[in-house]
């Protein structure tokens, strides 16, 4: 997922005789240049070590032997999960929005994502009508 990105301006303007920064709005002054500062934001999969792969291919999904994976599915609920070992998701139908422990935003993932959910992370899962994955879980450095 993109980033976010903020961004605030400044407006450079003289204060008592030398050179300094205001930001805009606050300067009484008008002229100026503006000097845009921005603010990274990180997406909620690069923070919590989320990898999701969009739209994935009916070659990749054969590749990755996934109509041997174990079945689940669930319909509108909230859960809360722990993952003990990495898991590797591929949603086959609906979608599931998920929260992060101690976060107030979340990720969402639908019908043809494939999602690694790394080990020790921790969320509330919320579905909102009928859901199904496969799952497998897998061992630390293994590639998907």
């Amino acid at each position: 997922m993109a980033s976010l990105i903020t961004a605030s301006a400044f407006t450079y303007s003289p204060v008592n005789g030398s050179r300094g920064f205001r930001k805009s709005g606050n300067s009484s002054r008008g002229g100026g240049c503006c000097i845009k500062a921005m603010k990274l934001e990180k997406s909620l999969e690069e923070l919590y070590n989320v990898k999701v792969e969009r739209k994935v291919s009916p070659e990749r999904l054969a590749q990755l032997g996934i109509s041997k994976w174990s079945a689940w599915k669930t319909g509108k609920c909230k859960l809360a999960w722990d993952w003990q070992v990495d898991q590797l998701v591929y949603v086959e139908e609906g979608e599931v929005r998920v929260v992060p422990e101690g976060s107030k935003r979340f990720m969402q993932f639908v019908a043809g994502d494939l999602v690694r959910y790394p080990k020790w992370f921790e969320a509330d899962l919320w579905f909102n009508g009928p859901y199904q994955e496969r799952y497998s879980f897998r061992a630390y450095g293994d590639d998907y």
